[in-house]
């Protein structure tokens, strides 16, 4: 069997976790986040995701919340769905499922993302509040590392390892040459 080049780069269409479409995103989703940034698709309520996100926001975080019923079959669905929202939902948008997370930021890098989203997995369907506040803590807090800084220092210590290596190499040789003189009246034997 033959595989065309072109099917092989062809960008893949976004999926949806199911229950959601495309008119779900534009009739519920983000008419439910206009209101109080967070669109819960569960029948569960989560009266303190609202606080969670009002939170965020007071802290400069453009924070948008969505929570949906059950786990899709692949956890990239759930960054699809981030990324669909987050086209007129503009900052940072998280989607709950049970056990996973997807995200979606203008604003906040992926590294960081990812970090957030790492201490927020797996925390179970009944617990998607304590997983919003884990991650909202972490995006927060930061990485807690500059590495301009640690790059610059590390630049610096090559330099003056170099300069150093450069006066030793340099001082050795003056020495050296002195000795290799031609002493005057010497005899051969």
């Amino acid at each position: 069997m033959t595989v065309s080049h072109t099917s092989v780069f062809t960008p893949m269409a976004a999926e949806l976790p199911p229950p959601v479409t495309e008119k779900t995103i534009r009739n519920v989703i983000i008419p439910d986040l206009a209101d109080d940034h967070v669109a819960n698709l569960t029948t569960k309520p989560m009266p303190r995701l609202a606080a969670i996100a009002a939170e965020a926001r007071s802290q400069g975080i453009e924070l948008s919340i969505v929570v949906v019923p059950g786990n899709p079959g692949h956890d990239s669905s759930l960054r699809d769905l981030a990324t669909e929202v987050g086209k007129s939902e503009h900052g940072t948008v998280v989607v709950f499922s049970d056990d996973w997370v997807g995200t979606y930021s203008d604003t906040v890098s992926r590294v960081r993302l990812e970090w957030a989203e790492d201490a927020a997995k797996y925390k179970g369907g009944g617990h998607t509040t304590e997983a919003a506040q884990i991650f909202t803590d972490r995006l927060e807090t930061g990485d807690g590392l500059s590495w301009t800084a640690i790059t610059s220092v590390l630049l610096a210590g090559t330099v003056l390892v170099v300069g150093g290596l450069y006066w030793v190499k340099s001082r050795r040789s003056e020495s050296g040459s002195e000795s290799e003189l031609p002493v005057s009246g010497s005899s051969r034997s």
